[in-house]
Order: structure tokens, then C-alpha cells, then sequence
């Protein structure tokens, strides 16, 4: 995973666990009441929640408040960027902990009644904060909904499908899928604490893409709380809803709390292996090989490339290129396809390991990858600040632009920013671009994702330091990659899109500025299918689809 190539710089080790205090729902009732902070309005939502779930003060508590002693910790518990803890930003003033599918009805359905709107927080690793915090300008109070309590997974091997709760992490969907069938697979990300209900509805690009498509590409039926407190599945929710949920963010449109995955069959071991190469080893004459290559070699083969800037400057500062790649075979068919396509690369055999395929994630998240139960572990690695940018490439960069690109990122000898290209091609081009919600197909070569990260400690003149250059090397790629519209990948989520800060008063004109970038002429069906099922906008946020009526 990108953090690695960056931590290599700068490492932070802190995690934080899950506090197991619970509270009796009748003491939080009392402290809400008696909080300076309390009001008629959330007295009446903790009420109408309470008497909605069977609340009491024997049984544990499905919902806090800033009162309740664990609050904090339960809000910290998978925030994966820490700077919007002191960013300024408002916090929830209740967090709702579902443990069945009917808590989650009732805090929309109390949420509506009594005007809190409602967050959707699955794995916390929202690149800009919006599942857990607001940048509203009207400061209304909200309540995050933590979907980890929602996290069964139920495999049917012989079927190839597995239904999964939407608060469950792509490590323990990984974990499971794999026990149950060793030749079985669910195409997904790399980082294995990424919650599956924000990544499988933005689209979820991974190793195995090229094969067999996003996440979203695999989902075959889901349970989705709407804005009236229904819980749907595929046949009660419409088509056209259940398109929108795989690719256009699903936390627009209701509270997904469950999927129903498509797996994919692999071999029961598969080749993974990793190069590296400096500026002066060639690196810019390979990625720019690469960039025509990757897309289309075979399906079964996938190399992704990382970049980042290493050494001390004026005399040792240089670029270092690492290429990453999984193959679905054998290690000599591994070196028989490259040699056939990219034989410049040079991969030797000692480069190669054979894994199985659940171990090639922990092995490509550059983890240890003899023991599979760490997928289990939902904790936060890292205690980092992060940026991240995104783009999509159309035509090949030249040599000589790839050096002026280098000349910038060789600059900035402090900042620890890595990119990472991803390969188009296969089964991504295959697929229309209307098929689902999830829009980036044929005519991309690969992706790029920019990534920044620094300590928590540092002062906040530091963070604006690091956003300031994010800013001016995305400035500089402009002429490099996508145009009318420069397209981005909605969960490599940009606010410098553009964003809404009126709650609920979003335009369409307003959102254009980003959802035509993350949706391409998707955006359009999206915004109709909103006004269909949201048309009162309770599930706005600062980046939202907002509702459209032609």
C-alpha cells in the first residue's frame, strides 16, 4: 500500500482500540437532557431511536452522545486521516452503533422526524473526512452511523457468492472468502481496513480489475435503507437504484447494510513479484514502456507501478520506480508473459513469489504474508495526516514530460508523496461505461492516485505546507492527463472539487464542478435517480448528487 513507500520516510506507530465500556440507554437519555448542549431536537431524536430499537437500560447501548465516556474513543476508532480532528470541522452529536438492520431504519426514520441528518461511516478511511465530520456553514447537529457492527459475512462456496455486511473491512472479506474456498476471490483494493460499503460503491479498483472488472462490476444484489426507513434489496429498489450504488456512492442515495458479492474463481496459487528501478536503471524509459504496455497485456496479468521521489538532495536525489505485479499461473508462465510483452522489465525468477491469492494482498500492502489473520484486524495501522489527488491518463506521457515531473517531485525534498499508477485495459474496457454508475472505462490507459501523508504532531502551518504542494504538482500534471472533464475517482474523494456547504440546498449546477469529474455522463442519470428516491435531499453532504428533475 501507498503508506509504506511514504512511512519508509516518516513512521508513526500508535493505534487505538475500541473502548468496550457500554452505556444503559436511560443514563444516556439523562445526560443528554442535562447537557448544557442538549435541545428539544435531540432529545426528541434520542427518544423516538430509543423507542424505535426496544432501548433500555438492560440491554447495551446501540447509540452515544459527547457525554457518554467512550464516545470519544468510538469516534477516533477508524478514523484513518487524522487531520480532521483539529481541522475545525464539526463533530456528531450522536454516533449510532447498528447491530441489526432495523437500527439503521430507525435512525433515518428519526432522523427525518426530527431534522438530524445522518453520516455513513463503514471502514472511516473517507479521504476527506465526510462520512464522520461536516463542513456545513449551518452547523446542524448530525449523527454518524458506524456500520461496524454490521459485518457478518455468509460464503456459499459452491454457488460462488457471499452476502456481507457493509461494515465489514476487505481484509475480513478476504479472510473469510478465502476459508471458505481456496480457489475462490472478490476483486478489491489492496489496503485491508478499507471498509467495503464506502469502496465496493464508489467502484473499488485492485489487482485483479483487468480480469474481472471493479467491485462494483460484482455486486449482484444489496440490502439499502431509503430515505422513507425501507430496507430494499435489488427487486423492491428499483434498477435504476440499484445501478446508482455500484459506482455513484452509495451514501447519496440511503444506508446500504449489506452486499451480495459475485466471487471469482483463481488458481489455487498465483505468481506476485516486485522490481525496482532508479533514474539511473532506466525508470523513466519503463514507465513510459509501461504506460502502452500494462493496458494491454493478457488478464491474467496486472503491473501497477509506484513512484516516488528518495535520496538527499543536490547530488543523491533521484526518482525510484516500483513495479508490482500478480499474475493468475505459474512462475514460468509468469516469466514467459513478460518476457513475451515486457521484456525490458527484466523480472528474474528470484523476483517472483507463489502465493496464494488471499496472500498476495498482505504481500502487495508490502505486510508479512504468512499469517492471513491479520486481514481480521481492523485497527489503525497508522496515525497520519494524508492528501491524495486523482487522475485518469488517455495517451501515453513523453519521456520529456516524465522529466519535467520528476523535476518537481525531486523539489520538494520534505514531502513524502508517492504515485501510484493502476492499469486499465482488460475487463475494464470491456464493460460500458453505462453499465453500472461507475464510469471510468475504455479509451483510460491507467489511473494515477497522488498521495501525501505526515505526522499527526506536526503543526498545522505544516499541513497547509503539504496541501499547498499536492495542489501545485496536480496543477502541474494538468496538461498530462484527462480533459473536458479532467476526470477523478470518486474514492480517491478531492474537496478541491469543489464542495456545497449550504445543507441540503445543494444545486445541480453547483455539483457539476465535481460530478461530472467523478461520473463522467453518468452524473446526469444520477441526479434523476436522486430526485426519485431522495428528492427532500436528506442524505447530503459536501460532495453529494443532489436531486434533479429534467
Amino acid at each position: 500500500m501507498w503508506v509504506h513507500y511514504i512511512l519508509r520516510l516518516r513512521s508513526a506507530t500508535r493505534s487505538f482500540a475500541m473502548a468496550s465500556a457500554v452505556m444503559s440507554s436511560c443514563f444516556l437519555f439523562f445526560l443528554l437532557c442535562t447537557s448544557h448542549a442538549a435541545n428539544h431536537q435531540q432529545t426528541n431524536f434520542l427518544n423516538c431511536f430509543l423507542e424505535a430499537t426496544g432501548g433500555s437500560s438492560s440491554s447495551p447501548s446501540k447509540i452515544y452522545t459527547p457525554n457518554t465516556t467512550s464516545f470519544s474513543t468510538l469516534f477516533r476508532s477508524s478514523i484513518q486521516n487524522l487531520r480532521f480532528l483539529s481541522s475545525g470541522a464539526e463533530t456528531p452529536s450522536f454516533i449510532i452503533l447498528p447491530s441489526v438492520d432495523n437500527d439503521a431504519q430507525a435512525a433515518v426514520v428519526c432522523g427525518r422526524r426530527h431534522g438530524i441528518r445522518l453520516r455513513v461511516r463503514s471502514g472511516g478511511h473517507d479521504y476527506e473526512g465526510l462520512s464522520y465530520v461536516s463542513f456545513s456553514s449551518t452547523d446542524g447537529p448530525f449523527a454518524v452511523v458506524d456500520l461496524s457492527g454490521l459485518r457478518s459475512i455468509k460464503v456459499d462456496p459452491a454457488a460462488r457468492v457471499a452476502w456481507v455486511g457493509a461494515g465489514a473491512t476487505v481484509g475480513e472479506v478476504y479472510y473469510h472468502v478465502a476459508a471458505a474456498s481456496p480457489t475462490a476471490a472478490f476483486p478489491a483494493g489492496i489496503c485491508s481496513t478499507v471498509g467495503i460499503g464506502g469502496q465496493f460503491s464508489g467502484g473499488g479498483i485492485g489487482s485483479l480489475q483487468r480480469k474481472y472488472g471493479v467491485s462494483a462490476d460484482n455486486i449482484v444484489d444489496a440490502k439499502l435503507v431509503n430515505a422513507e426507513g425501507e430496507l430494499l434489496t435489488r427487486e423492491t429498489m428499483e434498477e435504476d437504484l440499484f445501478w446508482a450504488i455500484r459506482g455513484g456512492g452509495a451514501a447519496n442515495f440511503g444506508v446500504v447494510v449489506a452486499y451480495k458479492l459475485r466471487l471469482v474463481p483463481v488458481p489455487p496459487k498465483v505468481t506476485v513479484f516486485s522490481v525496482t528501478r532508479t533514474l539511473g536503471q532506466g525508470a523513466t524509459r519503463l514507465l513510459h514502456s509501461w504506460q502502452s504496455i500494462a493496458p494491454r497485456l493478457a488478464d491474467d496479468l496486472w503491473i501497477r507501478a509506484l513512484v516516488r521521489a528518495v535520496g538527499e538532495a543536490p547530488v543523491n536525489r533521484t526518482i525510484e520506480a516500483t513495479f508490482q505485479g500478480l499474475f493468475l499461473g505459474t512462475r514460468r508462465a509468469t516469466l514467459a508473459a513478460i518476457k513475451k510483452s515486457f521484456r525490458e522489465l527484466r523480472v528474474r525468477a528470484e523476483d517472483c513469489n507463489k502465493l496464494s491469492w488471499v496472500e498476495t494482498n498482505l504481500y502487495l500492502d508490502g505486510r508479512a504474508f504468512n499469517n492471513t489473520s491479520v486481514l481480521l484486524d481492523r485497527r489503525q495501522v497508522y496515525n497520519i495526516s494524508f492528501k491524495a489527488k486523482s487522475d485518469f491518463v488517455r495517451k501515453p506521457i513523453s519521456d520529456k514530460a516524465w522529466e519535467g515531473i520528476w523535476k518537481v517531485m525531486m523539489e520538494a525534498e520534505e514531502e513524502p508523496l508517492v504515485m501510484i499508477l493502476e492499469p486499465w485495459g482488460g475487463r475494464l474496457w470491456e464493460i460500458e461505461d453505462d453499465a453500472i454508475a461507475f464510469p471510468h472505462r475504455k479509451g483510460n490507459l491507467y489511473n494515477i492516485q497522488y498521495i501525501m501523508a505526515w505526522l499527526e504532531t506536526e503543526a498545522a502551518a505544516s499541513t497547509e505546507r503539504h496541501l499547498t504542494w499536492m495542489r501545485r504538482l496536480y496543477d502541474y500534471m494538468t496538461p498530462h492527463v484527462s480533459t473536458n472533464p479532467r476526470a477523478a475517482y470518486l474514492n480517491y474523494k478531492d474537496i478541491d472539487l469543489g464542495s456545497s456547504r449550504e445543507e441540503g440546498r445543494t444545486s445541480y449546477k453547483e455539483a457539476s464542478a465535481w460530478g461530472r469529474r467523478y461520473f463522467l455522463r453518468n452524473f446526469d442519470k444520477l441526479a434523476k435517480v436522486k430526485a426519485r428516491v431522495d428528492p427532500d435531499n436528506y442524505f447530503w453532504n459536501e460532495q453529494g448528487i443532489p436531486p434533479f428533475a429534467a
